[in-house]
C-alpha cells in the first residue's frame, strides 16, 4: 500500500487481514497493519520495513515509491521481527544503503540474521542525534523499553512527525480502522488492549518518553501499527499518559468470573445484580473460560475496582483465574481495589491462592469480607454478598 503524505514522505506499509494470533498470543479479529515510511528528499531513507508475512507487497510498495532513487539510509527505530524481517533483503538490494539504528538494535541484528554483514554499513544513533536529509531531519528519541530495550524513536520538525515505533499502536488492520485517527471511532478501544499487553509493563518508561514529547511541536504520530494520528493529539497523549501512570480510565466494577459447573458464576451474578441496585456506576462482567484473556486484563486495568469469582482446583485455583492473575502479574497491575469471592465443595481453596497472587502486587487493597460459597448459592449467602457489595463500593 503506498500512500502520499505530503510532498517528500510516503507510507508503504501493509495490512495483515489473515493473522489469527499477533505475537501468536493476541486475538485481532480486524487484522493488524504493520506500518513503513518512506522520506525522499535530498537523501533518501526508509523508516523500518515489515512482517515477513507481508515482505513481498512491501518490496513492491517500497520499489515503486522509489521511483527509480536508491535509498541513502534504513532506519530502524524498532528490531522486533513483524517490523524488521525484510532489513538483511534491502541491505542485499542496496548495497551502499546504511543502515541506522541504536547501539543495542546493532548488536541485536545478527541474532535475527545469519551471516549478515555490516561492517562499514552501520551507523549508531543515541538520544539527540540528528540525521540531516535536506528539508527533512530526524531528530532520535531513546525509548529503551517501550517495549524493547533497543527502541528509538525520531521526530522530523519539517512535518511535526513524531515516529513513535510501537508507541501509540493498536490493533487493526487500516482498511478496517481507518487510515488516519479522525477516521478511526473508538481509537482507544484497540489501542487500550494493544498497551496494556504489548507496552503496559513499562510504565515509568513511557512517562519518560511523554516528558520528552511534551517539550516537542508535534503535528502527527506515526506509529508502527494502527493508524496514523493527526486530529486530537491531546486526548491520545492524556490517555497515554494516565494508563502509564496505572490510573482507572472508567468509574465502575470489573467482576472475572472463572466457573467450572456454573455455581460461581450464578453468585457472581447476583452480586452484580446487587452491586446495580446499590447504585454502581457500571458493572462489568466477565467469563474467563470463555472470552480474550487480553481484554480482560485491558479491563482489570480500565477500572478502579475488580471482583474475583473462582471455584477451587486441585486444591488450588481453578486455570483461568490462575492464567488471568499471572498476567496481571507481568504486566505490573498495581493500584486496585479488589474484592474476592471463592467456590469449594468440599475444601475450598481458590480464595487462599488469589490472595497469594495478589500479595506480589502493588499497592492492591483487598476488601473484607471474602465469600465463600459451597457448590451453588443460597439464600444463607446473600448476606456475605450483601456485605462484599457494600465494601467494594466504599
Amino acid at each position: 500500500m503506498i500512500r502520499k503524505l505530503n510532498d517528500k514522505v510516503f507510507y508503504i506499509g501493509s495490512d495483515d487481514l489473515e493473522i489469527d494470533l499477533f505475537e501468536s498470543q493476541y486475538v485481532v479479529p480486524e487484522g493488524v497493519s504493520y506500518n513503513s515510511y518512506l522520506i525522499l528528499d535530498e537523501k533518501t531513507a526508509i523508516l523500518d520495513t515489515s512482517d515477513a508475512r507481508k515482505g513481498d507487497e512491501w518490496k513492491e510498495s517500497l520499489e515503486e515509491a522509489l521511483a527509480g532513487r536508491t535509498p541513502d539510509y534504513i532506519i530502524v527505530h524498532h528490531m522486533e521481527p513483524d517490523h524488521s524481517a525484510l532489513i538483511a533483503w534491502a541491505l542485499a538490494q542496496y548495497p551502499e544503503m546504511t543502515l541506522v539504528a541504536s547501539a543495542q538494535a546493532l548488536r541485536m541484528l545478527p541474532q535475527f540474521f545469519q551471516d549478515i554483514k555490516l561492517e562499514g554499513r552501520t551507523l549508531a544513533v543515541k538520544e539527540g542525534d540528528t540525521l540531516e536529509l535536506g528539508e527533512h531531519s530526524l531528530r532520535f528519541i531513546g525509548a529503551p523499553m517501550v517495549h524493547w530495550p533497543e527502541v528509538l524513536m525520531s521526530f522530523d520538525p519539517a512535518d511535526g512527525a513524531l515516529y513513535s515505533a510501537d508507541g501509540f499502536g493498536k490493533f487493526g488492520a487500516l482498511s478496517e480502522c481507518g487510515f488516519y485517527g479522525r477516521d478511526d471511532k473508538d481509537w482507544a478501544c484497540e489501542a487500550r488492549r494493544y498497551y496494556f499487553n504489548i507496552v503496559g509493563k513499562y510504565g515509568p518508561q513511557v512517562q519518560q518518553v511523554l516528558a520528552k514529547a511534551a517539550k516537542l511541536p508535534i503535528t502527527t504520530i506515526r506509529p508502527l501499527h494502527g493508524p496514523i494520528l493527526e486530529d486530537n493529539l491531546g486526548e491520545y497523549i492524556r490517555l497515554y499518559d494516565l494508563w502509564s501512570r496505572y490510573e482507572p480510565e472508567t468509574e465502575g466494577i470489573f467482576i472475572a468470573v472463572a466457573s467450572i459447573h456454573g455455581g460461581t458464576m450464578e453468585a457472581a451474578q447476583m452480586l452484580a445484580r446487587i452491586l446495580s441496585e446499590k447504585g454502581a456506576p457500571k458493572v462489568v462482567l466477565s467469563d474467563l473460560t470463555r472470552s480474550d484473556i487480553a481484554e480482560n486484563v485491558e479491563d482489570a486495568f480500565r477500572y478502579p475496582k475488580v471482583i474475583l469469582a473462582a471455584a477451587s482446583y486441585d486444591a488450588g485455583l481453578f486455570s483461568p483465574m490462575y492464567d488471568f492473575l499471572h498476567r496481571l502479574q507481568i504486566k505490573g497491575y498495581c493500584r486496585r481495589k479488589v474484592g474476592i469471592m471463592e467456590n469449594g465443595s468440599w475444601a475450598p481453596s481458590a480464595g487462599r491462592v488469589m490472595k497469594e497472587m495478589l500479595a506480589g502486587m502493588k499497592e492492591i487493597e483487598i476488601v473484607e469480607p471474602m465469600v465463600t460459597i459451597r457448590s451453588r448459592l443460597k439464600r444463607s449467602d446473600l448476606p456475605n454478598l450483601d456485605a462484599l457489595a457494600d465494601a467494594i463500593l466504599a
